[in-house]
């Protein structure tokens, strides 16, 4: 076995163990949700975040200091406001429908990049952008007698992870894995406090009440949940991105969707959740149209993580 077939088993093998460990974090937030805001959840969650990143950056693994600060800060607006969404879902739908919302977003990236950067795209892709968006409906189910715009959260959140995919590309070409990170979850630090400061202490009981809540008594299962959350993130993430400094982008990318089989799994294991006949159908569909674009997509734009390419070279930044 050669070297290049060694080094995309490397990555597949990296890309699975990201969305292993992330589809078993993200089950973990309903523990939170319950009786938690998810406001403390993002503050608290984000400042442990930056915290392991920076004792990272300590020890010599990256920089966490960005090229641009502007840069950053302003394309983690976009990834950090689909979080919001994603995780407030997580609370009032099930984990698989949320995760298969998010999963729309390379179908975002295809639109984005052809409205506004004249990417000339072929039928196939075209196609499979439109076969996603039938399976995103086929999962989400909405009831046209009786709209529930919630529904439609995660699709939205799909859609605000793809603007910060595609500004990453345009603002954030030489900036690092860890100061990209860094930039991300203190974004959620910072709604998260913004959050607290607006809503009144406590709030609403049950999962129902998670975005509703203000600041809440922190019990020591909150702590531990929102620490195994913040570094099974950070974990997932490096992992991620380790695949794609391994990889074809192309080829890699397509490992991501397991997270849908990954979570759901977990979800079923844990919460009792269940996926019917047509939501898996859907998913499928979710899967199959990601995988066309990303494989015949030059710069295949993941959803957990972006690989940042010099713009000359095509050597990644650390």
């Amino acid at each position: 076995m050669g070297n290049a077939e060694l080094r995309s088993g490397a990555a597949a093998l990296s890309i699975l163990g990201g969305m292993f460990v992330l589809g078993i974090t993200d089950n973990f937030v309903p523990y939170i949700s319950e009786t938690g805001s998810l406001w403390q959840f993002h503050m608290v969650r984000g400042i442990m975040a930056v915290v392991l990143l920076a004792l990272l950056a300590a020890v010599g693994v990256g920089v966490i200091r960005p090229v641009s600060w502007r840069a950053v800060l302003g394309r983690s607006i976009f990834p950090a406001t689909a979080m919001l969404i994603y995780f407030g879902c997580m609370s009032v739908l099930p984990i698989g429908v949320v995760i298969a919302g998010l999963f729309t977003s390379p179908l975002f990236v295809l639109l984005i990049s052809v409205v506004f950067q004249g990417t000339r795209v072929g039928a196939v892709r075209v196609g499979a952008a439109l076969l996603g968006f039938v399976g995103a409906l086929m999962v989400i189910q909405p009831d046209p007698t009786a709209p529930d715009l919630i529904v439609f959260l995660p699709i939205v959140a799909g859609f605000l992870y793809a603007i910060g995919a595609v500004v990453t590309w345009q603002w954030c070409a030489k900036e690092g894995a860890i100061a990209l990170s860094a930039g991300f979850f203190g974004m959620l630090a910072v709604f998260g406090a913004i959050g607290l400061i607006i809503l009144p202490a406590g709030g609403p009981e049950g999962f129902a009440g998670f975005v509703q809540r203000g600041w809440v008594p922190m019990t020591g299962a909150m702590w531990f949940w929102i620490a195994v959350q913040a570094v099974g993130s950070i974990i997932g993430i490096g992992l991620i991105f380790r695949g794609y400094l391994l990889g074809e982008a192309g080829y890699v990318a397509v490992f991501e969707y397991s997270l849908l089989v990954f979570a759901s799994f977990w979800a079923w294991v844990l919460w009792d959740q269940t996926v019917g006949p047509l939501a898996l159908a859907g998913m499928a569909l979710i899967i199959a149209a990601g995988a066309v674009i990303a494989l015949r997509t030059e710069k295949a734009l993941p959803v957990r993580a972006v690989k940042i390419p010099d713009d000359e070279t095509g050597e990644v930044w650390r």
